[in-house]
């Protein structure tokens, strides 16, 4: 099988097509399939589009759809959407990370109507095909012969101070691990989980989450993380490939090809 790996396309729907069209997903008469390494929604602004996209790729079994942090976001809001919702969700992290936008695009609102409507808002979410298709059929992690595909990194003992992870030990056990430690494993630096040893033997381990331009800069020294010396492409290192571009800054989305 041939599968055309992506992550972290953040509702740019645009990006997604022009990076799959560059490495000839839709020319491609032999089976094949699109993973999505977490990460489908937030920042951009094509959410419908990118929606419709999914779905039609579901209904044909031509995707896999890896869970992100950012879903996990979104079921976060909309559960404690009467909480959330109100003048200061604008000061929110829901609000920062688009999250709202996100939701308010799926449902056809602004902020002002959903406000005043919440219930009506609601009613309209878990209605959406992100919520009752897309978020039910992704999995924590997928893996084939050779690959393990992930969003942020494979749980693991990950240790560190005020917040900041700086520590990461291998757990052997990682795949028989609960969807608690699969939530935190979603927010690793898989570049720096890998560097510190934590990879699967005879695998390569593929993620997003983490943009590229930080292995590049940090592990490698090779530019910066954002300047415009940054390099977001691929990083490739031993047990890992990494492909968040960072679209939002970068304006491109990682495709890479494997067969398996």
């Amino acid at each position: 099988m041939k599968y055309y790996v992506v992550a972290d396309i953040h509702g740019f729907y645009t990006e997604l097509i022009e990076a799959l069209t560059e490495k000839g997903f839709f020319e491609d008469k032999e089976p094949h399939k699109l993973i999505v390494c977490g990460d489908l929604f937030d920042r951009g602004l094509e959410t419908a589009k990118l929606q419709e996209f999914i779905v039609d790729l579901m209904d044909k079994d031509e995707v896999i759809l890896i869970r992100g942090n950012h879903e996990d976001l979104a079921i976060e809001l909309v559960k404690n959407f009467d909480k959330w919702m109100t003048p200061n969700i604008l000061y929110t992290h829901h609000w920062k990370n688009g999250t709202v936008e996100t939701i308010l695009n799926l449902v056809g609102m602004n902020i002002v109507e959903a406000y005043n409507n919440i219930e009506e808002c609601k009613k309209r979410i878990v209605k959406t095909p992100f919520f009752n298709r897309i978020i039910p059929s992704m999995k924590n992690y997928f893996e084939t012969d050779n690959y393990i595909f992930v969003h942020g990194w494979i749980p693991c003992d990950a240790l560190g101070y005020g917040g900041k992870v700086d520590t990461f030990i291998h757990k052997q056990n990682w795949r028989e691990l609960s969807d608690f430690d699969w939530d935190y494993a979603r927010w690793y630096n898989g570049m720096e989980a890998a560097r510190q040893g934590v990879i699967e033997p005879n695998k390569t381990i593929i993620c997003g989450h983490w943009h590229c331009s930080y292995g590049h800069a940090k592990i490698e020294g090779v530019g910066s993380e954002f300047d415009v010396d940054a390099d977001f492409s691929p990083y490739k290192s031993k047990g890992i490939i990494a492909i968040d571009a960072c679209t939002a800054h970068s304006k491109k989305i990682n495709c890479v090809v494997i067969e398996d």
